[in-house]
């Protein structure tokens, strides 16, 4: 179920798949270290969602080859009771530089329905190169990796962008580079099981996994505060559907003022 939250990828509208200026060069001022997210995985397959899982995102401020990084490990669990349904036991980490949000480290090992794989990239961003176990890949400037692109993501200004419009992101997974997008959808009020929000909705490009279709049948809706944290994702499976709804949150960087019930 982790991978329900981890892709965040994109492309632009009528131009070529290049990744835009919301995704080189931006600094952090969405998340802060120490920052824990949490989150619940139901699952539908008869019009009755069922709790199937769980997944949290801790983030800490590291130190990498000297460099000072963000560390970010996301780990993902189906309920031992629906295991015999579809296994997940997933964990994926990133280190990448606080100056610019880009990767420097990812590691992914994952275990979904009996497929297993572990994955250890490291970037260089001097040389435009992704080094893993099986060899060394030429990326583009501004590459991210699955995990970090949702942290690049967060500091987005969505406000400078209008419904339907696509931003573009290069992602490097699997020893290869994928042009991808988000495309934006506007803003909307959404009640979770957390409470009810002000939100910035949008669709990602998704790659094609062992859970999900690759396209945008994927819907996202991020707090519309400075947070710009992950509250609801929804999507259809390869049998059902899932929703992923926020339940806990520590050490936000800013108070979450698009919660309704905010005092």
């Amino acid at each position: 179920m982790k991978k329900i939250i981890l892709v965040f990828l994109f492309l632009c509208i009528y131009r070529p798949l290049t990744a835009g200026d919301d995704f080189c060069g931006i600094r952090n001022t969405s998340f802060q270290d120490g920052e824990s997210i949490s989150f619940v995985v139901f699952y539908n397959v008869i019009g009755l969602y069922v709790n199937a899982g769980d997944a949290n995102f801790t983030t800490k401020l590291e130190y990498l080859n000297n460099k000072p990084v963000y560390h970010v490990v996301g780990v993902g669990n189906s309920n031992p009771s629906y295991d015999w349904i579809f296994k997940v036991r997933d964990r994926y980490e990133t280190y990448f530089d606080t100056s610019n949000l880009q990767p420097l480290k990812f590691i992914r090992s994952v275990n979904e329905g009996g497929f297993k794989h572990n994955e250890n990239v490291t970037f260089n961003q001097q040389t435009n190169t992704a080094v893993t176990t099986t060899g060394s890949f030429k990326v583009p400037g501004c590459i991210q990796d699955v995990l970090s692109a949702i942290y690049y993501a967060r500091n987005i200004d969505f406000n400078k962008y209008k419904p339907e419009d696509k931003i573009p992101f290069n992602m490097f997974l699997d020893n290869e580079v994928h042009n991808l997008y988000i495309k934006y959808e506007g803003k909307e009020t959404i009640k979770t099981k957390y409470g009810k929000f002000r939100a910035i909705k949008f669709k990602p490009l998704l790659v094609k996994g062992t859970m999900f279709a690759g396209g945008e049948k994927m819907t996202v809706w991020v707090s519309d505060d400075p947070n710009h944290i992950p509250l609801r994702i929804e999507s259809p499976i390869v049998v059902g559907s899932v929703k992923v709804d926020m339940m806990q949150y520590r050490n936000l960087r800013y108070p979450l003022t698009s919660n309704l019930n905010y005092n």
